[in-house]
Order: structure tokens, then sequence, then C-alpha cells
């Protein structure tokens, strides 16, 4: 029978481990909290609540003021975002100690940094009566503080780090088609925020034709940016079905193809959520929901990105590949 480890050396073996369920389990809660934060940011703009505190950082001059009207969505985003921004703090702090990866441990700081940067343009918004630039820009990083930590949920997983599940290579191709639908779904996220934060939601009033036609006149900018959001949302649509494809016969590579089959259900979701918003003339639910699954569909796609260019087939020898699949974990 194996002798236990004293504490001391189970720490310093956890601390060398490319694994750690804690680790792991918090980084998952991290990306749980982030969610929320999405919810309480799109139920802001979809109910106009942006101005309801118009200081910061304290919200009329008190830490916590009366929590009604828009008082409760603003003020309640800023709550969850404080929370997201400690428990990003701690994240950061347990990965630079106790992560042996150093790419992953720059990830958690970068984690630090992009919220640290949020928190500071979410009060600059306020500040400045809500400029489209900086309100687009808020709404972006957003999206990118969450990718960073879905990225740290996936990375720091069994799968990833190789401890069980078939670690069998996948086609080059498929990381690179993740990656390509990641990417258009993120224009496609820019484009959404534009819209939002231009008034231009409305711009076209009916679905699915725009004024009737296939192509609308494009004679104002809102117009123009509201075709192009459903433009784009069909070439996301197809890249996403593509990939779903591709995907399909990875049986033995569950965490793949089960965010690429998420990321089918998402993507239909995502249409239909942007239907209803138009003919409910920007209902709080539909359009709260639909910004928040469009980071769902973006989470998806990105993890399947990940474990791609994780098992990625190697150009080389299988022996060789095999050692350098290896060493990715290490």
């Amino acid at each position: 029978m194996e002798p236990a480890r004293p504490p001391a050396a189970e720490s310093r073996v956890r601390a060398t481990t490319p694994y750690d369920p804690w680790r792991h389990r918090y980084a998952l809660a991290v990306v749980g909290a982030t969610v929320l934060l999405l919810v309480a940011g799109g139920l802001v703009t979809s109910t106009g609540s942006g101005l309801a505190v118009p200081d910061w950082p304290l919200s009329f001059g008190q830490v916590f003021p009366k929590m009604q009207g828009g008082v409760l969505f603003e003020h309640g985003h800023r709550m969850v975002a404080s929370l997201v921004g400690m428990l990003i703090v701690g994240l950061a702090i347990w990965f630079g100690r106790r992560e042996p990866r150093r790419p992953v441990r720059n990830l958690a700081f970068t984690a630090l940094a992009l919220v640290v940067t949020q928190g500071i343009l979410g009060g600059i918004t306020v500040l400045l009566k809500l400029p489209t630039i900086v309100s687009v820009t808020h709404a972006c990083l957003a999206q990118i503080v969450f990718c960073v930590v879905v990225s740290l949920a996936v990375v720091t997983s069994r799968r990833f780090s190789g401890v069980e599940g078939d670690t069998s290579p996948v086609p080059r191709s498929l990381a690179i088609l993740g990656a390509v639908a990641a990417g258009a779904t993120f224009a496609q996220v820019i484009l959404g925020a534009l819209m939002r934060h231009t008034g231009a939601g409305l711009a076209i009033p009916d679905v699915p034709l725009a004024f009737g036609r296939v192509v609308p006149p494009l004679l104002s900018f809102e117009i123009a940016v509201h075709f192009a959001h459903r433009v784009m949302a069909l070439v996301v649509a197809a890249l996403v079905f593509a990939l779903a494809f591709r995907c399909a016969p990875l049986r033995s590579h569950p965490e793949i193809a089960v965010p690429a089959r998420l990321a089918v259900t998402f993507v239909l979701l995502q249409i239909l959520l942007g239907g209803a918003t138009v003919l409910t003339k920007l209902a709080v639910v539909p359009a709260t929901l639909h910004v928040v699954t469009g980071a769902l569909l973006l989470a998806s796609l990105l993890t399947v990105t990940l474990f791609a260019y994780r098992f990625r087939a190697a150009a080389v020898p299988a022996g060789v590949a095999h050692g350098t699949a290896s060493q990715a974990t290490a």
C-alpha cells in the first residue's frame, strides 16, 4: 500500500500537474457568473436603464441605492459585475500560484486586465452619457471576457489535459473551420452591439423579408447595419452547420461533437429570437435572450475550436505527433 503523501507534498504535486479538478470547477463557476453578468447587461440595454443611475462608481452617492425602476437593472448590473470582478481576481491569483502552464497563467492574467478595463469602460459609458463608440466597445469587450473565462474552463478540463478520454488526433482542418465559425460569430456580435446602441433594432420592421423585399433599399446607416446583421446570421448558420457535419463522426471525441451539436441548437434559437425581437418591437425578454444566446453560441464554437486544436493531427509521423501532444499538456 502506497504511503499517504504529506499535505505539503500533495500541494507540490497539484502545482505541477496540468489537471486540477478544483481549478477547473472554479473556472466553470466564473463562466456561470459571467453568463449572469451578460444577462444583467442585456437587461440594462433592453429596458433602457443605462442612465438610471447617473453617477459612478457610487449610485446616487450611495453604495446601495433604493432598488426600483431602472435603478434595479443598472445597479443590479454593477453588483453582478463586482462579483465577477472579484471572482476573476481570485482566479488570477490562484492560477498565478498553482497553474504550471505559462500560457494558461497568462490567460488568467489577461482575464483580470480585461475585466478591470471593462469596469472602467462601464463607468465612462455612464459619465459620458452613453456615447455609441464606448457603449459598443463595452458590449464587445464583455463578450471577449466571456470567451477568455470559457477558454480557461476548457484548458483546465480533464479532456484537454489528456487525463481521460480519447486523445487520438482529429483533422487539422476542423480547428480551422471552428476558428472561422467563431470569428464570424464574433463579427456578428459586433454588428449586433452596433445595431443595439445606434437604435437600429427596428430600422427594418418586418421579418423574414426587409420592407417586403429580399434586399431592402439601403437608405440609411441604421438600415445598412440591420441588414448586414441579418446577412451575417445566414453566414454564421452555414458555418455552424458545416462544422457540425464535420464533427458528427467524432463519436470518440464528445468534447468536440457535443458542443458542435449545441452550436446548431443555439444558432437556430438565435435566428428565432432575432425574428421575435423585431416582431415584438424589441420586447425585453426576446431582446435579452438574443444577446445571451449569441454569447452561448460563441462559447460552444470556441470550445470546439480549442479541443480540435488540442487534438489536431500533426503533419509528422504518428510517434512524433504523440510526443508533441504530450508536451502540449505539460
